[in-house]
């Protein structure tokens, strides 16, 4: 939800409609939703190489260390799924079509804001981390919270201007005028606080008459949130007499904002108002036109749902979910947001939206790669959506329960249908699936992902699902790596191993070595700020990685994790993968960068080795040259080597981690030297 201009319009007027504050020892409703894109967008985080998210969780963890220490309580509630109504389907179109011309324009050295692909993910397993409570919603969140703030009598921190609308009786405090990094300490006392603004619904009516506040709503729906859109507007506005100065330079932006509370300010209240709104429309038409606003204007009224009982219980009740045929456990695993909204918008709607990363607008979307996964997917939860589609239970379809992906064809939207996959009988049933063995559950996370469980036995639990995607993706014929990329991929996985070594308590004789390559890792990172051109080839490449491990959770937490859920914050940073590639390709190799640290080495070895026997073997080739060539491999292994200056043994350690044509590189390597 959200009405265009009206945030602006009333900062404008920051002196009339907000007062300053001093936060501390309360408790507060966070919109997860606005504050996670806030801090991504407002942090100086690096957004073209698909995210740093080692930077993003230490920003948000500062951000609820600020709150902590000013005695504030945070409670974060997150949008779940998209409306059972679709009634947002238009307007989410059109921001999947604005993200990719955002997208676009990153990839080719412009400005844009776009989440990268795993942020929402990385800010959960903060909140888990921190132990801040959450709540994830069945649909669009904006109604609870505002329920929940008005029973537990705190104020609101979000962006959304509908907050504007909402009636809160301690207010609404926007994110941008919310200064968390610049925590004062009260006088006189050794509490601190935040500064920040709090919007006055009561000033706002004020400064419009004396304003019946219940008029909001439908002003809300006049002006055009998200939901309604009525030409009608213009007419209405068109026998508004404006006030003083709304039609100068600064006015002229918020024309529409101010002629409508004007106009409606005229009225004692809605029903008065919308009779007039009604006048202007043909008559066989007021009673439909009458219908949809009454219906909009509810979306400002109180819900029925009470996030308190999930806050104090660990449950609630979801009277928007009650009929839908939805098992009890999905519901509570969406409400801890243990499912993705992506898992209960394919059961629910059959509909998913599959979001576009910085890639390569003229290759096939990155998502394409990951489809099988989604699939496996839409089988485990086809048998969900019967009651919602009033089919007779015992009814046995003809052909796989079809679904829609709202996904990126060139630098525009498209819907693809797509056929979930027919699983054997004992994983059809939805309702039971979590009394599956974890064997069984596991087994199948694997099989989809086409890898033995024999090539994870030597990976630490915390990277056997990462593994496993790499692994799968490697096998994908759209997908187009390089050495270099699945190199600078597992160096980057070390991130985690390396940061837990340092913080380890007490004495550890690796700490020294893991301190010197974390630091050099840090070095590569900075070396690509600001960030040079992009490499839009390797950029798609690790945007389809990232598809893939993104799926690869979805379905491993549909399947209630037989694997461990990775530590996403220091998995992947894009600034440290990109810039790897880049050395890698010029300037140092694998074995110089791990000399530094032998536990870092000898896990790497691990890690490729568990991926190498799923690469093509022209992954191992020199670059430039083909595997067919067979009768050239000699020359291309002695030369490649003296060009790049290595050394025998750089190539020896480097291809004794790749596969039998790797080994007999390293024996003809040896004979022309």
């Amino acid at each position: 939800m959200g009405i265009r201009g009206l945030m602006s319009f009333v900062e404008d007027h920051s002196n009339e409609f907000f007062t300053d504050v001093k936060l501390r020892d309360t408790r507060i409703i966070i919109d997860g939703y606005a504050l996670f894109h806030r801090l991504c967008f407002n942090s100086h985080l690096e957004l073209r190489y698909g995210g740093d998210y080692d930077a993003f969780a230490d920003v948000a963890q500062n951000f609820f260390e600020s709150l902590f220490s000013c005695n504030i309580c945070p409670y974060v509630v997150l949008d779940g799924g998209c409306d059972i109504s679709d009634k947002k389907l238009t307007t989410l179109k059109d921001r999947a079509r604005e993200k990719i011309q955002a997208a676009h324009s990153l990839s080719v050295g412009g400005s844009g804001c776009v989440c990268p692909l795993l942020t929402r993910e990385v800010f959960i397993q903060v909140l888990i981390r921190l132990r801040v409570p959450f709540v994830q919603c069945f649909s669009e969140a904006d109604r609870d919270i505002m329920t929940l703030a008005n029973h537990w009598n705190c104020p609101v921190l979000s962006s959304d201007s509908d907050f504007c609308i909402f009636d809160l009786k301690v207010g609404f405090c926007p994110l941008n005028s919310f200064q968390w990094g610049n925590v004062n300490t009260s006088k006189g006392t050794q509490g601190c606080y935040i500064p920040a603004k709090c919007f006055s619904l009561d000033a706002l009516c004020h400064y419009f008459s004396n304003m019946n506040k219940d008029l909001l709503p439908l002003f809300a729906v006049l002006c055009g949130n998200d939901h309604v859109h009525l030409p009608i507007v213009d007419t209405v506005l068109s026998q508004v007499r404006l006030p003083p100065g709304a039609a100068n330079a600064k006015g002229r932006r918020h024309y529409r904002i101010v002629g409508l509370l004007s106009w409606l300010s005229r009225f004692a209240g809605p029903t008065e108002a919308l009779d007039n709104v009604l006048k202007y429309l043909p008559k066989k038409d007021r009673e439909n036109v009458r219908e949809l606003l009454c219906c909009s204007m509810e979306e400002y009224q109180p819900s029925q749902v009470k996030l308190q009982d999930f806050f104090l219980r660990g449950t609630y009740d979801c009277p928007e979910a009650l009929g839908l045929g939805v098992p009890e456990w999905v519901l509570v695993a969406l409400a801890r947001g243990q499912l993705a909204p992506f898992v209960s918008d394919a059961l629910v709607l059959r509909r998913t939206f599959l979001h576009t990363q910085v890639e390569n607008m003229q290759q096939p979307n990155a998502h394409r790669v990951s489809l099988p996964i989604r699939q496996v997917m839409y089988g485990l939860l086809s048998n969900g959506s019967a009651p919602l589609r009033g089919a007779p239970l015992n009814a046995s379809p003809p052909r796989p329960l079809a679904f829609s992906e709202v996904e990126r064809i060139r630098k525009n939207i498209k819907i693809s249908i797509v056929d979930a996959v027919n699983l054997p009988k004992d994983h059809s049933d939805l309702s039971k699936l979590t009394e599956l063995s974890s064997a069984r559950r596991q087994a199948l996370l694997l099989e989809t992902l086409k890898v033995k469980q024999t090539v994870l036995d030597p990976i630490p639990p915390s990277l056997k699902l990462p593994i496993a995607v790499s692994c799968y993706w490697l096998q994908h014929s759209e997908v187009k790596a390089k050495l270099h990329h699945l190199q600078a991929l597992l160096l980057g996985m070390l991130q985690g191993p390396l940061h837990a070594i340092i913080d380890s308590p007490g004495k550890d004789l690796r700490k020294d070595g893991a301190k010197m390559l974390y630091e050099e890792f840090q070095r590569v990172k900075e070396q690509m700020q600001p960030s040079p051109r992009l490499d839009l080839d390797t950029a798609h490449v690790f945007c389809q990685w990232q598809s893939c491990l993104l799926m690869g959770m979805y379905l491993n937490q549909l399947l209630s994790t037989p694997l461990p859920e990775p530590d996403l914050t220091r998995l992947y940073s894009g600034s440290l993968v990109h810039g790897l590639c880049q050395h890698l390709l010029t300037s140092t190799t694998v074995e110089s960068l791990l000399s530094m640290c032998f536990g870092a080495r000898q896990l790497y070895e691990h890690l490729f080795n568990a991926t190498r026997s799923y690469a093509p073997a022209e992954l191992f080739l020199p670059k430039g040259k083909s595997n067919s060539k067979k009768k050239k491999k000699k020359k291309q292994g002695a030369s490649w080597a003296k060009n790049r200056g290595e050394t025998l043994s750089d190539i020896r350690w480097w291809y004794e981690s790749s596969n039998r044509f790797g080994l007999l590189m390293v024996e003809n390597l040896e004979e022309h030297t």
